[in-house]
């Protein structure tokens, strides 16, 4: 491998790792003891190891030629991107073991599960229900568990499940949203995503409903916490998100063409710029 291909390198979509990251800020803004080198190594682990692998490895997949997460116009994925994602995932669970052999082992589950969504053998990712639970459950509540339990200075292993379940809730809110506009190619491609499934109003609908119930449990967590000014903050960094989601939702409700890439990557952003914010905010206020 003389020279990384800038196929590869798109295809990796280390940008698209800013969406996931809201989780990684809330479970870290939980801890209440953090142990700074570990949480530094766990956000470089997944947001420039794991997380860019599993996108490289569902690209070298689905070989797309429409626009997908954060890439407008997708490059065709050569045979290097698939050994890159390999290094990533050994690299990732390599490090892991720096951490503890519990994180290690949940970084090996991520990893598996996520060849298991979009390995052509296994492919999750063709089952709504099944893909769905698969992406919340690993990318919310396992996700939360590892940066709650690795950044831990006491090394927690018993990790309070509301927020595990609010993190789940947070990434099946936004979820259904990135794969609105993907109908068409992804149902050539023989897969059937939760938001095709549910159309286009009623993908709106069910990430209102999903997002509700997420704030709802943020609610009850920061008031057994005694904390209902990190609730009040986080609320008023969402007020944007909720003024697009309202506004887009009402042009898809018009006109269907609207829900389009430009769309989702505007609420894509929008969304993953405030919950960051909001969460870092947090965060720094518990610590000074």
């Amino acid at each position: 491998m003389n020279k990384i291909l800038p196929s590869t390198v798109q295809l990796l979509r280390f940008h698209f790792s800013f969406f996931l990251m809201p989780v990684f800020w809330f479970a870290l803004s939980q801890v209440e003891s953090i142990e700074p080198v570990k949480a530094s190594l766990i956000f470089i682990l997944l947001h420039l190891l794991v997380y860019p692998a599993s996108n490289g490895f569902n690209s070298y997949m689905d070989r797309d030629t429409t626009p997908i997460g954060g890439v407008k116009n997708p490059m065709l994925p050569q045979k290097q991107l698939l050994y890159v994602t390999w290094i990533l995932n050994l690299l990732a669970i390599a490090i892991s073991l720096l951490i503890s052999l519990v994180f290690t082992a949940g970084i090996t589950l991520y990893i598996l599960a996520s060849l298991a969504y979009s390995s052509r053998k296994v492919r999750l990712k063709k089952y709504p229900v099944i893909g769905f639970l698969t992406v919340v459950i690993f990318q919310g509540a396992l996700t939360f568990f590892l940066v709650y339990h690795g950044s831990s200075i006491s090394d927690l292993k018993i990790v309070p499940v509301l927020p595990m379940i609010a993190a789940s809730l947070l990434i099946g809110g936004f979820y259904p949203l990135t794969q609105i506009y993907q109908h068409e190619a992804d149902k050539k491609d023989g897969v059937i995503t939760i938001s095709y499934l549910l159309g286009y109003l009623g993908t709106f609908v069910f990430t209102g409903i999903i997002y509700a119930f997420a704030f709802l449990f943020l609610g009850y967590i920061y008031y057994q916490q005694a904390d209902i000014k990190s609730f009040i903050i986080l609320q008023l960094f969402m007020v944007p998100v909720f003024i697009y989601y309202a506004v887009w939702f009402y042009k898809v409700w018009r006109n269907n063409s609207e829900a389009d890439f430009k769309n989702t990557m505007r609420m894509n952003i929008l969304a993953s710029v405030c919950t960051n914010l909001g969460f870092m905010t947090i965060l720094i206020i518990r610590i000074f």
